[in-house]
């Protein structure tokens, strides 16, 4: 995948493309994490899927700092399809964070995406993760010393997350930052869930600490047209169960 840039409303953004003659497919990252975490999915779905993976605002190599509400997410979406001049509507895969930006995306510009496909995230969200990132601001000498502070469970799942700079290691977001994002996402999403009609695959991770898969099939249930997956994964189900997921992907966006 090949990373570019562009402007929207004063924020650059980075994002990852695949590039080939594919049909494109938008990717939306989790928090914490950044378009590099689908650079293995991208290779999966290669040739006959263009992956394209926008670091969507505070995350990755875009800019930190900018306004965090829905709004802001979803127009972030539309200005990375209106850059690539993609007019026809695409599937859009969004994991966690970025689930809850996709089925707001399709409720809100229907005629954008053609079907979505949400990763172990849910509708009725209640979030505080800040006793988990307490510790994981500013600058460590020593990666090991950052690993440390992630956590065992968690840090292996951050390592695409970890920057080298002249200091020492940081993470390529601002925890700070991040806790205003995940406000900016909880509360009760089932009436923007229902709002849209394209096809939709709503995928469990069986060892998830993230979701409870009876909420997954609820929505699968009460939505039209759509169906629900479970894997044998945790939260990441898409990194845990990369050959599953991807077959998964492929079989769903064919039909």
């Amino acid at each position: 995948m090949r990373r570019h840039s562009f402007d929207h409303g004063g924020v650059v953004f980075s994002f990852l493309d695949a590039g080939g003659a594919g049909k494109p497919l938008v990717a939306l990252h989790g928090h914490w994490m950044g378009a590099s975490d689908f650079e293995e999915l991208a290779a999966d779905l290669s040739p006959d899927w263009r992956l394209i993976a926008l670091d969507q605002r505070g995350f990755g190599e875009t800019d930190h700092g900018a306004p965090h509400n829905m709004a802001s997410y979803v127009g972030d979406v539309v200005a990375l399809l209106e850059h690539l001049s993609i007019t026809d509507p695409v599937p859009v895969l969004g994991h966690s964070f970025g689930g809850v930006v996709a089925y707001h995306l399709a409720a809100s510009h229907p005629e954008r995406v053609c079907a979505m496909v949400i990763e172990d995230i849910g509708v009725k969200i209640a979030d505080d993760s800040a006793p988990y990132v307490a510790g994981w601001s500013g600058t460590f000498r020593l990666r090991e010393a950052l690993e440390e502070q992630l956590g065992p469970r968690l840090a292996p799942y951050l390592q695409k997350s970890i920057r080298r700079v002249k200091e020492g290691w940081t993470l390529s977001f601002d925890p700070a930052e991040f806790l205003i994002s995940e406000q900016a996402t909880n509360g009760d999403h089932w009436l923007i869930w229902l709002q849209s009609h394209c096809p939709a695959l709503v995928v469990s991770g069986s060892e998830s600490r993230i979701c409870d898969p009876t909420e997954l099939q609820a929505m699968a249930a009460r939505r039209p047209n759509s169906e629900f997956a479970q894997l044998t994964a945790g939260h990441s189900v898409h990194l845990d169960a990369r050959a599953d997921f991807a077959h998964l992907l492929r079989r769903f966006l064919t039909a």
